[in-house]
């Protein structure tokens, strides 16, 4: 079965596979072997319902991170550069991260959307163009255990911080420092998000699920997709797309059997 190489938020590495339910065949008996869609989550402002990169940004970083910010925005830069240079300007220790992220308002759908999709036999990975210790400490706070694909922070000092990219590619076509297209190369999947990040995966994607940004950008680019406010949005769009894959599935089982009868 493919699947692609990932290292988790707590630094283990793993792999993010696409799965394949069964199906009784109706005919027979057999088992019948369907791609389903993994299920690829953005973080910030998706899960959260604030940026914890900008929320940290504005906390802990000297102001002229405002003005490579308006670099990005205007395209001038991809954000692994944005974020590399902002990063340089943080002050802070791990302890101002932990409370950054132990405040940051979240969706309240989330954990559920999380559970629905586990009924589903789904597998979950939150891809982020944001960093690995903001988003585990935000996980482990609400219990909520997933692979996370993201940038890293690593301590230079007491105080200071530098990022690292172990996903980016240049040739990505967001500029992303962590390139989710590449997280799509093994098959069908299902995005969810709301941002510039998941611009270059949206057109590879089976299912979009799409907040904000990520819902203009689909309607403008004539990509297919189901506009969303939220998780509980979510959750629903997934178990309607299960269902329809579902019966599907049966009804081609169906058309084998009576070509073999």
């Amino acid at each position: 079965m493919p699947s692609r190489e990932i290292f988790c938020c707590n630094g283990e590495a793993g792999t993010l596979p696409f799965l394949a339910r069964g199906h009784p065949s109706g005919a027979g008996g057999d088992e019948i072997q369907l791609m389903v869609s993994s299920v690829l989550i953005d973080f910030d402002g998706t899960v959260t319902l604030e940026d914890t990169t900008d929320l940290l940004l504005e906390r802990f970083a000297d102001p002229l991170w405002r003005k490579i910010e308006e670099d990005w925005v205007a395209g001038r830069i991809g954000s692994r550069e944005c974020l590399s240079r902002q990063i340089d300007l943080v002050r802070a220790t791990r302890a101002d991260f932990e409370a950054l992220a132990d405040e940051v308002p979240l969706d309240p759908a989330f954990a559920d959307f999380v559970a629905a999709g586990r009924d589903l036999g789904l597998q979950m990975v939150i891809g982020s163009d944001g960093f690995d210790a903001l988003i585990a400490r935000v996980l482990a706070r609400i219990g909520v255990k997933l692979p996370v694909v993201s940038n890293r922070l690593i301590v230079c000092a007491a105080n200071r911080w530098r990022a690292e990219f172990p996903h980016y590619l240049g040739d990505c076509r967001s500029q992303s420092g962590n390139c989710k297209c590449a997280l799509f190369n093994s098959g069908p999947t299902v995005l969810v998000g709301d941002g510039r990040s998941d611009f270059c995966a949206a057109p590879q994607a089976t299912l979009v699920l799409a907040k904000k940004s990520l819902a203009m950008y689909c309607r403008d680019a004539g990509i297919e997709h189901i506009a969303i406010e939220g998780f509980a949005d979510a959750t629903r769009a997934l178990r309607a797309f299960c269902k329809a894959e579902d019966r599907a599935a049966a009804a081609t089982a169906r058309e084998g059997g009576a070509l073999h009868a």
